[in-house]
């Protein structure tokens, strides 16, 4: 049974492992690289779990109390656009992809942002070849309102990314 759970600052060591990991496996699919974030110290990966009203991180744990996947909310914080909320680093491993984690991990993300007093949208972005991603937040609502040509470069290959929304 996978259980879904805010991490904390607690969770650092365990963040950083499927991090980096997202990152060896799916270098394209993240705004940041393994070079950059293998420098991380956990006290920093720490704070950067720390929950709050407006951020925070969730977690899916197994059976086995590893941490099989993550995805990050983050509310925009200034004035003219704190209506607003992003998803970032979505990344289930990919021994457990098609099992329903994903959903779980997004379903529970756009149920605690919708508590944001005055939170009006989620937005989010993904590779414009990720059909599987794209599929999964089309089935929860989020629809595409634009694409961001050349929006990632890695290894001298340019992804497209498509802009995504979802209104609450």
């Amino acid at each position: 049974m996978m259980k879904i759970v805010v991490l904390n600052e607690s969770n650092a060591q365990l963040y950083q492992k499927i991090r980096l990991s997202a990152l060896k496996i799916n270098p394209e699919a993240f705004g940041s690289t393994y070079e950059r974030e293998v420098e991380f110290s956990l006290e920093f990966i720490a704070e950067r779990l720390r929950p709050s009203p407006d951020k925070f991180v969730l977690g899916a744990i197994n059976d086995s109390d590893s941490l099989v996947g993550v995805v990050t909310f983050m509310r925009d914080s200034n004035l003219k656009t704190n209506h607003k909320g992003n998803v970032f680093g979505m990344y289930v491993a990919p021994e457990y992809r098609g099992q329903g984690i994903g959903k779980l991990l997004m379903a529970n993300l756009v149920n605690m942002a919708k508590k944001c007093d005055g939170l009006e949208q989620i937005n989010l972005t993904v590779v414009s070849e990720n059909s599987s991603a794209k599929t999964l937040y089309k089935s929860l609502g989020f629809e595409v309102y634009g694409v961001e040509r050349n929006a990632l470069k890695f290894n001298g290959q340019y992804f497209d990314e498509d802009l995504m929304v979802l209104y609450i």
